[in-house]
This record gives structure tokens, C-alpha cells and sequence, in this order.
């Protein structure tokens, strides 16, 4: 399989409305702005007069609704909807969500964006019970602790299983009367609530989402919180007070979409100041031009350039047209390959001296080809510049690096992967810098961040994870810990 020009993958996104004749389109409007978060399934449910409707698939989310009638047929003025990438559980129909669940007593329909760090324990507790699960994922754990749930209302039934449930998390449910909203106690993965000029009610992982429909920002869902959506308009309620705001960075870094705001922070305005400190913390004196790696990294490159008065080019266009699941069957056509996603601009690049942007390096490989494509194309030097600090240990909150194995700055100094991706010199964004840069000014802990792939500090715990963690760490994580990193 073609290695992605990006590394990293975040797990999915959510998208949910109530009160508009249209919604299974706009939910489809939704999950499209979304697809960033996930492009390996898709599905909404909608739900018509007490009736609850799915249509769900593998692929995109134009690919799953390529036949209109699908989405003609999710008929009602609510819906909910999710894409998905998988980090937890295996890419199948059975994992593509929302899950919709018909019970004697009443229908509902989940979709999550996050990952339980007790979820495996959980289900062996569930199942040794008599649970029986449908699917690998994660997400189906919350709805069984919510139908053994001894309380007495359903949103008492739900706040009590989100106690139970450990890690990143946000969750969309949806039944006839009620839809719910549900964050993690450390707000780790975002959620957010609209409102159309008709009054209907949208919730999402982004704002950008509940821009692309027309809707007006409303506030945040923060940490702890269930939110609630009915006839009646929206509440929300804490389903726990023991919260620590602890926003996953890499949100910032590269996962959400330039145009959203977390926490009241644009995306894009964060970059570009990491880009920004970094031309400070780590200049390149001799550069002739910087260029970023697209797409995350063009605003973080366009910060460097202006701080450092180096001019800013496109030396870099990727291809947006090559298919994720383009297979290759042998090492050579696999690099043709890399050059259709992602290529030099030879007129641009030849001859100079050039720093290349990148928001992170997770294995090393990707760099390694597009300092070689540059180098290739002409390029004189090529200075990579990273504008976050090095990704040293896993996350396991809903991000795809879970085994240290598959990190390369836990293996090797700056120095080593410097000389590994064949780069004449290499610096990273520091901790400080980049806490300072994207800004949230909570009175907590790195002011409000997850420094977790940076700094293996853990804020929810590590739960299922910790064993095999703990004996697989790198003589580099060691140190690093030891040495009180910030």
C-alpha cells in the first residue's frame, strides 16, 4: 500500500442536527468538511417519526453516498453522522458508524471520536457478564454499560457510564426524543455547537463543520459536559466535576482544519505563530527561500518566512487526486508512486537553498522521501525545519501512534534523523515555544494542552496501555522522563 505523505491519522469526526427537514444532507455537508478526520468509513442515521434510519459504508463519505437514493432515503429532521479512521478496532462494516441499536424499548444510534484507554478490560468485564459484542471498536462499550445502568432516566443511565469510560472521547447519541453530546473529563477531542437561522441545533467535532452549513457558532461542549438536544431547545449538564482541560496539541498541530477555532483559537493563526517561533528559536540563515509540505504545514512555513524574511514559494504540490488504497505491487512503482502524490517544483527549488516546513516527523520515512525529491529536483540544501517539538512517545487518546516502535525521535537523537532523512540540518519547535505559540491561557497544566507525544506526561492514565508501554520504552523516553522534560 502507498505510504501516506502524512503519518499520522486521527480517528474521526462527528457531526449531529436536530430540527430541520434537510438533515441527513446537512449532516452530509457536515461529514464532508470533516473527511480530514477519517476517509476509511462513513454513515449517518437519521430518524423519521419515532423510526430510526442508517445507511453506513466503507470509503468516503461521497464514495458510501454515491447513490442519492441512499441519502433520500434518511428521511426526518435529526440526524447524526461520523467518518472514521481506525485506531481501535479493525477497518470493516462492522466498525463503521453511528451503530444503531434497536432495543424492545427504544432505538438509539452512538458514533465517538477518541480512544478508551480502558476499553479491553471493560469489554472482558462486559462480556464475562454475557455481553455480546458486534463489532472490534471501542465505541460499542458505552452502549452496554448504558443498558446494564441501574438508573432510572436515560441521561442518568448515560452520565453514569461515562464515569466508567476512560481516555479521549466525544460522544453523539441519538434517540427519538433526545439528542446527547458528551465530552471527555480532560476535553482532550473537541465538540462544538451550532445554531441554523431556523433554530436547529448542530453539533460537531469542528467549527469549520458547522460553518460549511450556514450555522452560527454557539459555544463550546467543555470538559465533563453532556449536552442535551430536544423539541425544547438545549441544556447542558456536568456528568463530572473532576476535569483537568487538557486539549490534545496535535489538534492544533495538524489534525483539525485550518479554518476551525478550538477553544476559541484559530487553527491556522496557531500554525503560522508556531512558524513563526520557530524561525526565532531555530533560524536558517543561508536559506534562499521555505517552502512547507502540504497542507498542514503551509501556514506554519508561511509564519517562518515572514519572521525570517526569506521568501516564501510553492516548491511542493500535492497531487489531491491519488487514491489513499493506491497499491502498488512492487518497491519501484511504489516510489513512482510517492512522486504522483506529492512532487517538486524543479523551476522553483533548483539551485537554492531551501528550508522545508513540516508540522511533525513520526517515522521518518516521509520526510526522508521529500528531502530526496527536493534534492532530486535541483535543491542545494534542503534545511527541514519541524514546527513542533519531537514526537518522543505515543498517544493513546485517539491518535495512531501507539507503539513506540513507530516513533522515530523515540529511537534516535536529532542529530541521527537529521542524517537518516538526508537533511543538511534539522530543528524542532520546543516545548515552550509551542504551548506559547498556539496561546490557551487555561490555569492548568501547559496552560490548558495534551503535551503527551512530547513529553509522556499522561493526564487520564494509561489504563490497558501502561504494561506494554512501560516495557517497551526506548533508552530515549527514559531519559527524557528523567531528565524532567517541561
Amino acid at each position: 500500500m502507498l505510504a501516506e505523505t502524512k503519518s499520522l491519522n486521527e480517528e474521526c469526526g462527528v457531526f449531529g442536527i436536530w430540527g430541520d427537514d434537510n438533515a441527513s444532507q446537512l449532516t452530509y455537508f457536515g461529514l464532508h468538511s470533516l473527511q480530514h478526520r477519517g476517509q476509511e468509513g462513513a454513515g449517518i442515521v437519521s430518524c423519521d417519526e419515532g423510526k430510526l434510519l442508517v445507511h453506513r459504508n466503507l470509503g468516503l463519505i461521497s464514495e458510501v453516498f454515491k447513490d442519492g437514493n441512499d441519502l433520500q432515503r434518511l428521511t426526518g429532521n435529526r440526524a447524526i453522522g461520523h467518518v472514521r479512521y481506525s485506531t481501535s478496532g479493525q477497518n470493516s462494516i462492522e466498525n463503521v458508524q453511528p451503530f444503531l441499536y434497536h432495543f424492545y424499548d427504544m432505538d438509539i444510534a452512538i458514533c465517538h471520536n477518541g480512544n478508551l484507554v480502558n476499553a479491553k478490560s471493560l469489554r472482558r468485564n462486559l462480556e464475562e457478564n454475557g455481553a455480546i459484542f458486534h463489532s472490534t471498536s471501542d465505541t460499542e462499550v458505552l452502549m452496554h454499560l448504558i443498558r446494564r445502568s441501574q438508573k432510572d432516566s436515560l441521561i442518568e443511565k448515560i452520565k453514569e457510564s461515562l464515569n466508567q469510560v476512560k481516555g479521549g472521547f466525544t460522544y453523539i447519541l441519538l434517540t427519538e426524543e433526545k439528542m446527547f453530546g458528551a465530552v471527555d473529563p480532560n476535553s482532550f477531542r473537541p465538540l462544538v455547537i451550532g445554531q441554523l437561522p431556523n433554530g436547529a441545533y448542530v453539533m460537531a467535532s469542528e467549527t469549520c463543520a458547522i460553518d460549511t452549513i450556514g450555522a452560527d457558532f454557539v459555544r463550546n461542549v467543555n470538559a465533563g459536559e453532556l449536552a442535551i438536544i430536544d423539541d425544547n431547545g438545549l441544556t447542558i449538564e456536568k456528568y463530572t466535576d473532576d476535569t483537568t482541560i487538557s486539549i490534545a496539541a496535535m489538534e492544533y498541530i495538524y489534525f483539525a482544519r485550518p479554518d476551525s477555532n478550538i477553544a476559541g483559537v484559530n487553527v491556522h493563526t496557531a500554525r503560522k505563530r508556531m512558524g513563526t517561533r520557530l524561525a526565532i528559536e531555530a533560524p536558517a540563515v543561508t536559506a534562499d527561500i521555505v517552502i512547507g509540505v502540504p497542507n498542514s504545514s503551509l501556514s506554519a512555513a508561511s509564519g517562518f518566512a515572514e519572521e525570517s524574511g526569506t521568501p516564501y514559494e510553492m516548491g511542493l504540490i500535492k497531487n489531491q487526486y491519488v487514491g489513499r488504497t493506491f497499491i502498488q505491487p512492487t518497491q519501484e512503482l511504489r516510489e513512482l508512486g510517492v512522486k504522483m502524490k506529492l512532487s517538486a517544483v524543479k523551476g522553483v527549488v533548483q539551485g537554492k537553498s531551501v528550508v522545508m516546513v513540516d508540522d511533525s516527523i513520526v517515522r521518518g520515512t516521509t520526510s526522508k522521501r521529500i528531502v530526496t525529491l527536493l534534492k532530486e529536483a535541483g535543491a542545494k540544501e534542503v534545511h527541514v525545519r519541524i514546527s513542533s517539538p519531537p514526537l518522543i512517545y505515543p498517544s493513546f487518546y485517539g491518535i495512531d501512534i501507539s507503539k513506540s516502535a513507530e516513533l522515530i525521535a523515540a529511537k534516535m537523537t536529532v542529530d541521527e534523523i537529521c542524517e537518516y532523512i538526508g537533511a543538511d540540518s534539522l530543528s524542532f519547535l520546543s516545548q515552550e515555544g509551542l504551548i506559547d505559540s498556539i496561546g490557551l491561557k487555561f490555569d492548568m497544566p501547559y496552560s490548558g494542552l495534551c503535551m503527551d507525544s512530547f513529553n509522556g506526561v499522561y493526564p487520564t492514565g494509561l489504563y490497558d496501555y501502561e504494561a506494554d508501554y512501560v516495557n517497551n520504552m526506548t533508552a530515549i523516553q527514559k531519559e527524557n522522563l528523567k531528565g524532567g522534560q517541561v
